[in-house]
C-alpha cells in the first residue's frame, strides 16, 4: 500500500476540527511567552473517568516540541464559521504565531494560560498525562482540567476528503 492510497482511504473519515493552543514559557521572569496554535483533526475523547482526550501531533512540529516541555494546553472545538481560523493555523513552515492570533477573539484559559477561541463550540484546558510515540506522530493524552461551552448551539466545522466542510 502506498502513502497516497492510505491517505485517500482515511480522507473518507469525517473529522471534527479543533485548535490546540499553548503558551511557550517566557524567556525571562518578566514577560509572557508566545502563544502557539495548531489545527488538528486527529482529536478524540479517551475516557470519562478520569476525563482524558488525545491529540496526534506530527513529530518535530512546533506543537510537539512545545508540549514536550509545556504540560498545560488548550483546545477550542471550532464552528463552521471559524474555517478561517482552522486554515490559518494549518499553514506549514510559519515562523511565528503572534500575527495569527492578532485578530481572533480569544480568552486566556485560567488554568493552562493558553488562548481559547471565542465563540467556539466548546473549550477545554488540559494537562499532559502521557506521550506515546506512534510512527511519525506522537499521541498526547491530556487530562481535562476544565471545560466550557461558549457556543453550544453552533454547528461544527468538519474535515472530509481534504477540505473543511459543513454538516447538512
Amino acid at each position: 500500500m502506498s502513502n497516497d492510497e492510505f491517505r485517500a482511504a482515511l480522507s473518507r473519515l469525517a473529522a471534527g476540527v479543533v485548535l490546540v493552543t499553548a503558551e511557550e514559557p517566557p524567556l525571562d521572569e518578566h514577560g509572557r511567552g508566545e502563544d502557539v496554535g495548531m489545527t488538528a483533526t486527529a482529536f478524540m475523547s479517551v475516557s470519562l473517568d478520569p476525563p482524558l482526550v488525545l491529540v496526534s501531533l506530527r513529530n518535530d512540529s512546533r506543537m510537539d516540541d512545545l508540549l514536550a516541555e509545556q504540560p498545560l494546553w488548550g483546545v477550542s472545538v471550532l464552528t463552521q464559521g471559524q474555517r478561517q481560523v482552522a486554515a490559518r493555523f494549518s499553514m506549514k513552515n510559519r515562523i511565528s504565531d503572534r500575527l495569527l492570533f492578532e485578530d481572533i477573539p480569544c480568552i486566556r484559559g485560567e488554568i493552562a494560560g493558553a488562548p481559547l477561541v471565542g465563540g467556539a463550540l466548546a473549550t477545554l484546558e488540559c494537562r499532559t498525562e502521557q506521550r506515546v510515540p506512534a510512527g511519525d506522530h506522537t499521541l498526547v493524552i491530556g487530562r481535562v482540567l476544565s471545560a466550557s461551552l461558549p457556543n453550544p448551539d453552533g454547528e461544527p466545522l468538519t474535515y472530509f476528503k481534504g477540505r473543511y466542510r459543513q454538516l447538512g
